[in-house]
Parts: structure tokens; C-alpha cells; sequence
């Protein structure tokens, strides 16, 4: 009799030795880095896509050892019906359990697109549209700025240069909405901070000159110098005399060189024939040149030019005079004749 008590004794012990045997054997398994080579790889998950199939197809790449067990385990823990779709990318030292709770996270990658200070609206929808992570669209730009929620705005210099990150298939609309809230995030904060002496009359004002300073100097130093150029030019009544917005009122027409004519050819931009500040933005103005627009460094200056040296950087002038010399000293070393 007691031989047969421990029979079934024996087989349920035998039984419990294997079952455990195998449970640190798959948990081993699950946790054992996958063979993903040092360059990573990429996993595309389309949207109602089963667990097993993603394990299967990343098994069949050779990337996963056990497939079957990575189902059994999405399933006994209730991730198998939680898998979100999208792109990831699968980077040396994952493992099966650490790529589920990637999924079940929606630790999609994400690219990414930096807007660059000084573009135009057309240079910003060239980058989205050419960006192959993005939906491009094929709105106008007045009938962008309708879906902006700001119809009758011209578009440009309305949105925030910056690196911005987003999942494939973002629509370039969201992309410019973040720009946008961006852009006018920083203008309000700058708009709250202007100066007492600042001759504009509204944000958008600021926006325009932020734009001009922009596409005038690189120079962090130069800015608010430049900003108060143009003050003190609002306020005596002188025309800006601006270089960048005589080339944007050409637009497409510009072959790089400003000639003579160009600048006593009316347009709207043309600050040579009109006065004040041109109707709109001609560029994206970054945070710098916002608050240099608003917070100007009032000098004697009336006049700027470029030094020629190799760091961008201008002489700024009081009088005519002086200006008109340093006008001189810039086209000597340009080599350009003068008389």
C-alpha cells in the first residue's frame, strides 16, 4: 500500500520540478537580450495587428528566438490585446519583455525636423513636404493659417523655429500647429517684456521687425544694436532702408545680386520707397531677435553696414558721414570700385 502512495507522490514532485524547470527556463528566455544587430533594427506595426504576427515576423528576420512564448506570455499577462501600432526602432540589449512593454507603451520613435531661424514660409513647407516621416498636405498657405483657426493672417514668420519630434505619419498640419503655438507663446512672453521704448505699436509689429533683425545679423551681440537702429528710426520719421525686405518684395525674381534699381523699385517690402515697418514678416525670427525687437539698445546709431570680416559682423554710425566711410571701407575690401 505504501509503495502506491508513493508513486503518484513521486510523479507529482517529478511534475513540479519540470514545471519549474521550464517557468525559469521561459523566464530566462524573456529576458535574455534579443539578437538585434548593433545598428538596431526597425519593427512597423500596422494598426490591428495580432501579437503572434509581430512576434512571428520578428522571429522570421531572425531577430527572435521563441516566438510562440512571447505570445503565450503577451497573453497570460493581458498585453496581447493592449499592442499599439506604429514604427519602433529595436536597439541592441532588448529583450522580449522589454519589446512588449515598448508596444503595449507606445514607445513609437520619433522623428524629427528643425526649422531654421531665417526661413521663409515657403523654405518651412519645402522641409515638411520633402520630410518622409511627414503627411504632406496640399493646402495653400491662406488656407493653412484657415485650419490654424487664424484665417485673413499671412503666413509667414508665424511659426517658432525649433527641432520638433513626431511619430511617421504625423500630418504636416499638426507639425505647423506646434509651430505655431510656439511662435505665439514666445511672442506674448516677449510682447509682456518690451521695453518702454520701443516705438512698435502691437505684437505683430514685433513680429515684423523680430524678422528683419533676423535675416540682418547672426550676431547674439548685434541684435538689440540693430533693434535700436530701427527705433530710432521709427521715431525720427526715416525710412529703414533695409536690404531683406527689398529682396523678399522681389520674392522669386532675386538672382542673389541687389542691384541700384531694386531698391528704388516700389513693392510693399520696398523700405527704400516706403516708410515705416513692411506689411508682413519676411522670415521665422527666433526668441533672440523676438525679445532684441522689443527690447532695443537705444545709441546715437543710425546707420549700420557690414564690417567685411569673416564673423558677420557691422559698423554701426551716428552721422551720414560716417556711415558713408564705413560704406566705402566695406566695398574696398569687396574690391568693388569706388568712387
Amino acid at each position: 500500500m505504501r509503495k502506491r502512495i508513493w508513486i503518484p507522490a513521486i510523479l507529482a514532485a517529478l511534475l513540479a520540478v519540470a514545471f519549474s524547470l521550464l517557468t525559469l527556463h521561459a523566464w530566462r528566455t524573456l529576458h535574455a537580450p534579443m539578437t538585434i544587430p548593433a545598428q538596431g533594427s526597425w519593427l512597423d506595426v500596422p494598426r490591428g495587428t495580432p501579437l503572434s504576427a509581430i512576434s512571428a515576423d520578428i522571429a522570421d528576420r531572425g531577430l527572435l528566438a521563441h516566438p510562440r512564448l512571447l505570445t503565450l506570455y503577451g497573453r497570460l499577462t493581458g498585453a496581447a490585446t493592449r499592442v499599439r501600432a506604429g514604427e519602433y526602432q529595436l536597439m541592441p540589449g532588448t529583450t522580449p519583455t522589454t519589446l512588449l512593454a515598448k508596444l503595449i507603451s507606445g514607445q513609437v520613435y520619433l522623428h524629427q525636423l528643425t526649422i531654421v531661424e531665417g526661413w521663409r514660409f515657403s523654405d518651412l513647407l519645402a522641409a515638411l513636404r520633402a520630410h518622409p516621416a511627414i503627411a504632406a498636405g496640399t493646402a495653400s498657405g491662406s488656407e493653412i493659417m484657415v485650419e490654424l483657426g487664424k484665417p485673413g493672417v499671412h503666413p509667414e514668420g508665424q511659426f517658432f523655429p525649433d527641432t520638433y519630434r513626431f511619430p511617421r505619419g504625423t500630418p504636416e498640419i499638426e507639425v505647423l500647429l506646434t509651430a505655431h503655438q510656439a511662435l505665439q507663446q514666445r511672442l506674448d512672453a516677449a510682447w509682456q517684456n518690451r521695453s518702454l521704448e520701443t516705438q512698435l505699436k502691437t505684437p505683430y509689429d514685433a513680429l515684423i521687425l523680430a524678422s528683419i533683425i533676423e535675416k540682418e545679423t547672426a550676431l547674439a551681440s548685434e541684435r538689440r544694436l540693430i533693434s535700436g537702429v530701427f527705433h530710432q528710426r521709427l521715431q525720427r520719421g526715416m525710412r529703414l532702408q533695409t536690404d531683406p525686405t527689398v529682396i523678399y518684395g522681389i520674392g522669386d525674381a532675386f538672382d542673389g545680386n541687389l542691384r541700384e534699381r531694386d531698391l528704388t523699385r516700389d513693392t510693399p517690402y520696398n523700405t527704400y520707397t516706403r516708410a515705416g515697418l513692411p506689411p508682413t514678416p519676411i522670415a521665422l525670427a527666433g526668441e533672440a531677435s523676438l525679445r532684441a525687437a522689443v527690447t532695443p539698445d537705444i545709441t546715437q546709431a543710425l546707420y549700420f553696414v557690414a564690417t567685411g570680416r569673416p564673423d558677420g559682423s557691422h559698423y554701426f554710425s551716428a552721422t551720414l558721414e560716417e556711415h558713408d566711410r564705413a560704406v566705402r571701407d566695406y566695398l574696398r575690401q569687396l574690391g568693388t570700385p569706388v568712387e
